[in-house]
């Protein structure tokens, strides 16, 4: 190695130790210490789509197989009546409403997804189906303004999202970092909520991270337990608060020292750019979903809703043919389609239902995986051949080839799907249509669902989240 090389590396180690030696305490700070004037109104309007978006996949939520008996569970805990579940009337201790509220909203895999590093990067997470849950429940128990809420939402995805980008995480290591870094986010918010200080939160973060974990296995079996990972961290967050706040303590560096969040949850911690331009640029999931799947399954599901809008239909297809890169064939979304037990969520992770049922309909949303079981598209699905062609940079990327009846053969590559705010992101309108059309799938009526879109567009100015929740209830 040239003396260039090796000075590099010695300072680039040097960076890596200084930044990791400050991380909690840099991190608790800009938690509890910064003032709204140092949040840009890009990140709270950001901070607002995904709210919005979220609610409505938690409408949605209530459609899904189970989802009484979930909220039966959730009421039948009982306790002191905090905050209430979202979609409904009842009040139960605010730790169980984000919990039943994230399992809600991860009910179809259609929350916003990816986040994004201070440089741009990208790594699989679903940082809002908590977050939101968690901000919703505790700004109702504590009274908090809608201003507020916003605050401590964008703080926390934030941090959430610098965490999930530094750690290393790949989705095929078995750890789930919804039930990880998620847990992580939730402290943070429900800290900054309850005002208990940068020491507070030093100490929720120690007493949180004795309770995270979750696995990815759920995902590769296709069970509705895929869901509970970022729900017990929502819950994890608001009960290692209210430990915090009582006096209990947690170790002094619960995220960069000895055992702690850095050592037992990241295969490759880089916490320097944990810490990147930390209070300039603000991070957070990058992704409203546009279709109600694995985000893994998107570029193909996009190509063959193209191939649909072309005038495509699942009945010319002889065969139809999905080209992706050799790790996504051979993960999850690239098994066998025989649907099981739960045949919705064997739906949400599988490139060949997500591309037959594209064809067929222009798009995969709740409905479509709830009718997983049809048996043409199930026919259709089953005979989709899973090409791994593709370059293993080319994750983002796929080719959908359908040969058809007359002979012919046409194709459609997408290497941008739809939904990412860099490249192609959804409009005001289409996010709004979508939150809409789950509102209708939950059977609420269009006039309550205006209703309920407006006042989430206008929670910056809101004095309570109270009308907000009115709003959404569905009993």
């Amino acid at each position: 190695m040239s003396s260039t090389a090796a000075d590099h590396c010695v300072t680039d180690d040097g960076a890596r130790v200084a930044a990791r030696g400050r991380l909690t305490a840099r991190l608790a700070a800009h938690v509890m210490d910064t003032q709204p004037e140092g949040i840009p109104a890009e990140a709270r309007e950001r901070a607002v789509v995904r709210l919005l978006d979220a609610l409505g996949c938690a409408l949605a939520g209530h459609r899904a197989p189970g989802g009484d008996r979930l909220l039966a569970l959730a009421r039948g805990w009982g306790g002191q009546p905090e905050a209430r579940i979202l979609g409904t009337s009842t009040a139960v201790p605010s730790r169980t409403a984000a919990w039943a509220g994230s399992v809600l909203t991860r009910s179809f895999d259609f929350e916003p997804v990816s986040a994004e590093g201070p440089g741009g990067e990208e790594v699989a997470a679903h940082i809002t189906g908590t977050t939101v849950p968690v901000a919703l429940a505790e700004a109702e128990r504590r009274g908090a303004g809608g201003a507020a809420l916003l605050d401590a939402l964008v703080l926390a995805d934030d941090i959430t999202a610098r965490l999930a980008v530094g750690s290393g995480f790949d989705v095929y290591s078995g750890q789930d970092n919804t039930g990880t870094v998620n847990g992580i986010g939730a402290t943070a918010l429900a800290a900054r909520l309850a005002g208990i200080g940068t020491d507070g939160l030093v100490d929720a973060w120690g007493i949180a991270v004795q309770q995270l974990g979750g696995s990815v296995a759920p995902i590769f079996d296709h069970a509705p337990a895929f869901r509970l990972p970022m729900a017990f961290a929502a819950q994890a967050g608001i009960t290692a608060v209210e430990l915090a706040g009582i006096g209990y303590r947690g170790e002094d560096d619960p995220l960069a020292g000895r055992f702690g969040f850095l050592d037992r949850f990241c295969s490759e911690p880089r916490p320097e750019v944990m810490l990147e331009r930390l209070g300039e640029v603000f991070c957070a999931d990058r992704v409203i979903k546009p279709f109600s799947s694995c985000r893994a399954s998107h570029p193909s599901l996009d190509a063959a809703a193209r191939l649909h809008a072309r005038g495509v239909r699942l009945d010319d297809a002889a065969r139809i043919r999905v080209h992706v890169t050799p790790r996504t064939a051979a993960g999850f979304v690239g098994a066998p389609w025989h649907p099981g037990r739960t045949p919705e969520v064997d739906a949400a992770f599988s490139l060949r239902f997500t591309a037959a049922a594209a064809l067929a309909h222009g798009t995969v949303r709740p409905e479509h995986l709830l009718a997983a079981a049809d048996p043409e598209i199930s026919a259709a699905a089953e005979a989709v051949e899973i090409v791994p062609s593709l370059a293993p940079g080319e994750y983002l990327t796929a080719e959908v080839e359908v040969l058809l009846h007359d002979g012919g053969t046409v194709r459609e590559r997408v290497e941008a799907p739809l939904g990412d705010r860099h490249h192609s992101p959804l409009t005001d309108a289409q996010v709004e249509a979508k939150f809409l059309a789950n509102a209708d799938f939950a059977g609420m009526s269009q006039s309550r669902a205006r209703r309920a879109l407006a006042l989430a567009r206008e929670l910056p100015g809101a004095a309570s989240v109270g009308p907000l929740l009115d709003s959404l209830a569905l009993d």
